[in-house]
């Protein structure tokens, strides 16, 4: 058995082996996302990371568990997504500036013929940002891969005055919930 993590992002491969999760393997889906529209941000992560790990897992073995994973931020009941441009990344910023939004991560646990599919979602409050910070946030290319347009683990963190909820689900991995599936289908972290 071996964990395959269905994502490209450095930072959940980083998150899997600090929690000691050893050969760990990863192949990123490459599978289109696809957002309804009128879809609601919790039912959208857990489409989307659901998909991933279904994805992956035709690629891997049968004892092998799956791992999907989708981060989407939302405010006023807008998605939020990663930004298209430089605009579109101002535009997102300028919107969140001393606000509260909420960060939805839905994750999906695939072994054998068992599918699990759970999310998390956090709050997230952005101190008021004036025009030369965003701009100078943008500057530094950090925004432009990341849904929402910031990343809290990163230079972003300057701008988060408070989580309330799970740190890791912000990062893309709801670390706590994500140990209690893996134990659902035999594997314990501890």
């Amino acid at each position: 058995m071996q964990i395959v993590l269905a994502s490209a992002s450095p930072r959940r491969r980083e998150l899997l082996e600090m929690l000691g999760v050893k050969d760990l393997k990863v192949i990123p889906a490459v599978g289109e996302e696809v957002i309804t529209d009128g879809m609601l941000p919790s039912a959208a992560v857990c489409s989307l990371s659901r998909a991933k790990a279904e994805e992956v897992s035709k690629l891997c073995k049968k004892d092998d568990v799956v791992v999907g994973a989708d981060t989407i931020v939302s405010l006023d009941g807008e998605i939020l997504g990663k930004p298209a441009n430089e605009a579109e990344a101002f535009r997102m910023l300028s919107a969140l500036s001393g606000r509260t939004h909420n960060v939805f991560t839905g994750v999906t646990v695939i072994k054998g013929t068992t599918v699990l599919t759970e999310y998390e979602r956090t709050l997230v409050r952005f101190r008021a940002l004036t025009e030369h910070e965003i701009k100078a946030y943008i500057a530094t290319g950090e925004p432009m891969d990341k849904a929402g347009s910031y990343g809290a683990q990163g230079i972003g963190a300057l701008f988060t005055e408070s989580i309330e909820g799970d740190f890791f689900a912000v990062m893309g991995l709801p670390l706590c919930r994500l140990s209690r599936m893996l134990e659902r289908v035999g594997v314990r972290l501890l």
